[in-house]
């Protein structure tokens, strides 16, 4: 039986690289070699026994490649495509997947995160999921579809108005792209906090115009402007202390998206009355929902920039390390070249 290399987590807070059998893909699926692979806040999560992941699992939801095989009753795709894919899998046939609901899918599965995904030199994936990168796109840049992707969603959640004076806390990978996002659709003062000036910086090149560094302004320096908060608040960090922070600095009738994935326990403390009084909608944004073709044609518009976002490459040798001792401060999006 051939074999190829894996990044197999066995359990919380151990992954190690391991030879594992390659994946045969089944009828309707294809084989993707790996050339690119994203690392994201959810793997880490995944990682650190945080999510909903079973074990052991080679995770890996963001990703590019090219087909090496084709499953029964595939057609539409030959070996050699350059192509990414959606890791969300959907029935298709449930309530939540025909009211364009597919990401609460009462079957969901996720490549990655309940099967096994890119870390690896290859991964099936079901031929529905997969995509064909526009000629010219980079590998690097098709592994970033699927965040892209989510910040789509995030979008059709929000719907921001136009003229919206907005505050996003974090400005990694994430919320750069938010950023940009953000800019595009007319919000008009975009206040940014992080903790790092280097991305605070990148942050106003795309448009933020003010940025605070983390733990170096009060409360009435960010409420300067608007005493009475903001119409968007977004949240792109993760952390519980920042989300109740964050909500301090939503106004009236104010939209406040959670995009930032947390630990399964994290929890906040919110005041239901100031729900009530101040008109607040809060909102989830959960993975992708059916936004890929939507992520291509921004990132083949260049509308959203990718590549500047890449700002590390690892071999998947190094992928344990990584993993038990993070990235550097100063990284947005670091990728895995595998290929």
């Amino acid at each position: 039986m051939s074999t190829m290399k894996a990044c197999v987590i066995e359990g919380p807070r151990s992954a190690a690289v391991r030879e594992v059998p390659i994946p045969e893909p089944g009828p309707g699926e294809v084989l993707i070699r790996v050339e690119r692979a994203g690392i994201c806040g959810t793997d880490v999560h995944i990682y650190k026994g945080e999510y909903v992941s079973p074990y052991p699992i080679i995770p890996g939801h963001e990703f590019s490649g090219t087909i090496a095989g084709l499953g029964g009753g595939v057609d539409g795709f030959a070996i050699g495509d350059r192509v990414t894919a959606e890791p969300n899998i959907h029935c298709g046939r449930c309530a939540y997947c025909l009211s364009q609901r597919g990401n609460h899918c009462v079957s969901w599965q996720a490549v990655g995160v309940t099967r096994d995904g890119a870390m690896a030199e290859y991964v099936t994936v079901p031929a529905r999921n997969v995509f064909r990168l526009p000629d010219g796109m980079s590998f690097a840049e098709g592994a970033f579809i699927e965040p892209l992707a989510c910040v789509v969603h995030a979008m059709n959640r929000l719907q921001p108005a136009p003229g919206a004076r907005t505050l996003l806390f974090g400005a990694g990978a994430m919320g750069q792209q938010l950023i940009q996002a953000l800019v595009h659709a007319g919000v008009s003062d975009l206040a940014v906090v992080d903790i790092a000036e280097d991305k605070l910086a990148m942050a106003a090149e795309w448009g933020a115009t003010r940025t605070f560094l983390s733990g170096q302004y009060d409360e009435a320096e960010l409420l300067e402007d608007f005493p009475r908060g903001f119409d968007i608040v977004v949240d792109a960090t993760g952390i519980p202390q920042v989300i109740e922070q964050a909500l301090k600095y939503l106004g009236p009738a104010g939209k406040y998206l959670q995009f930032g994935v947390t630990a399964r326990t994290a929890t906040i403390q919110l005041s239901p009355f100031d729900l009530f009084q101040r008109d607040w909608t809060l909102i989830g944004s959960m993975a992708t929902n059916n936004t890929f073709q939507q992520a291509l044609q921004w990132a083949k518009a260049k509308r959203i920039r990718l590549e500047p976002l890449v700002t590390s490459v690892i071999g998947l040798d190094d992928l344990p390390h990584l993993f038990e001792h993070g990235a550097r401060p100063d990284d947005l999006k670091v990728q895995i070249q595998i290929g």
